[in-house]
């Protein structure tokens, strides 16, 4: 029977421990000799070094191959979303629903309204887009002849929203049954609407549920037109104050008033059927004002 190995005691282990860290008999630190830590450090050194360079290679080499005006890759996006404010989302759709009794009710879209339409003051448009734009012709800019190395913008200015700019009307009607919608198209670089000039995208609402609690449709600015001078879009950095159109829409409800809605974009360019994407293209909203 072979013979138990010896316990050691604490004291022996600590031992044995400074031992291995520094061993007087054969100069070695931790089982290698001074001479093989240098050898090991410096082929680690290289190694890291050359493993860091390659990095910041690769990643020179993407950077100087990106353009920082425009992503290089734009696949997904060949044709803009569409947007309605008041944006108070319900379970599916928007559900734009005030009580005209209630101004704390409609004092809400209201205040939705003010805090969108805030970036398109007229008198902050016209002190950061001085520019003056051709209309209904498309803006087309090769050079970066702003200040700053950018692109001019033409102005949209929140009066040319007229009843619905706010101004004559601060409640936007919502204290009654006219109703004030805005409507946005999304941002793409460099998009076109059509392909030519003669046709502007212009909004078009249509009442899918509830035709007969709605009287009128009112579009502003007239036709419910996004003139062809605010496009192309050039980004963020070659445009910095650059404001996407806008077209609002009145709506004078009657009888129940409430009705579901459709509002498209309406160009060649759109397209607004794709069952995966519900807001390309469109924007379906519920409308509804009680008393």
């Amino acid at each position: 029977m072979a013979a138990l190995k010896e316990k050691r005691n604490c004291g022996q282990r600590c031992e044995d421990f400074g031992r291995f860290v520094w061993n007087s008999d054969e100069g070695k630190l931790m089982g290698r000799t001074p001479e093989k830590w240098v050898y090991i450090s410096l082929y680690y050194v290289a190694f890291y070094a050359v493993m860091t360079g390659l990095f910041c290679l690769a990643i020179w080499t993407l950077m100087y191959t990106l353009d920082p005006y425009a992503p290089d890759y734009q696949d997904r996006l060949k044709s803009p979303g569409v947007m309605v404010w008041p944006n108070t989302y319900g379970e599916e759709i928007v559900e734009i629903s005030y009580n005209t009794s209630d101004k704390a009710s409609w004092m809400k879209m209201t205040k939705i309204l003010n805090d969108f339409l805030e970036p398109y003051n007229d008198t902050k448009q016209l002190e950061c887009n001085k520019h003056n734009c051709t209309r209904g012709k498309y803006f087309i800019q090769d050079t970066f002849s702003a200040p700053n190395h950018t692109k001019w913008v033409c102005p949209f200015m929140q009066s040319m929203l007229g009843a619905c700019s706010g101004h004559g009307d601060p409640t936007f009607g919502y204290n009654c049954t006219m109703p004030c919608v805005i409507i946005k198209m999304n941002r793409i670089i460099n998009f076109l609407p059509s392909n030519n000039t003669e046709h502007p995208a212009y909004v078009n609402c249509t009442v899918l549920d509830g035709q007969h609690n709605v009287d009128k449709i009112e579009y502003f600015p007239e036709g419910g037109s996004m003139d062809l001078s605010y496009f192309p879009y050039y980004g963020r950095l070659a445009q910095p104050t650059y404001v996407n159109p806008l077209v609002a829409v009145r709506f004078s409800l009657v009888n129940g008033k409430k009705a579901k809605i459709q509002c498209r974009v309406v160009s060649k360019m759109i397209s607004y059927e794709n069952f995966h994407d519900p807001y390309e293209g469109k924007v379906i909203f519920q409308l509804e004002a009680v008393k």
